[in-house]
């Protein structure tokens, strides 16, 4: 009885889950001889059409993981750029200082998370992407963002301009 009503916690706490956007694999780039790699993807927000964000991230090789170790992990070095590549459609987004996450993606086999947030800057009419890795026990500290300014710029928003 208990597991069932644990399974059923989990398939409704998955329902609960926001929108994340695909990631479409644009580049990759060879860095050393042991199969280490830089790894470049394209997200397109869900909620904003016309933003694309390009995250990069290191994804080590079998060679690099039989060396050192640490087979089920990469490193929690992102970097992040986005800009308008197209006309903008601002979509049911949260306008609160916390944001909404817009992409996760696994750094290791359970724990480790690659997170691009979106934050609305309502003072300064720009959108703000931030990279980071959210960790179980010890969050990195390493991080990068990218903003998208709506100034000046044609934006339609679906619940009117806040």
């Amino acid at each position: 009885m208990a597991v069932k009503a644990f399974r059923s916690m989990v398939v409704a706490g998955f329902a609960l889950l926001p929108f994340a956007a695909n990631a479409q694999v644009v580049g990759e780039v060879g860095v050393d001889w042991t199969g280490n790699d830089i790894v470049v993807e394209a997200i397109a927000d869900p909620q904003v059409k016309g933003v694309t964000c390009h995250v990069t991230y290191f994804d080590r090789g079998v060679i690099d993981r039989l060396k050192n170790g640490n087979w089920f992990e990469d490193p929690s070095n992102n970097a992040i750029s986005c800009s308008q590549t197209g006309p903008v459609e601002v979509g049911d987004i949260d306008l609160g200082k916390k944001g909404e996450e817009v992409f996760r993606q696994g750094m290791s086999l359970v724990w480790k998370k690659m997170v691009v947030n979106r934050i609305y800057d309502k003072a300064n009419d720009t959108l703000i992407y931030l990279v980071h890795t959210r960790e179980l026990t010890d969050g990195s500290a390493k991080m990068a963002i990218s903003t998208v300014p709506l100034y000046g710029q044609t934006v339609t928003w679906k619940n009117g301009k806040p």
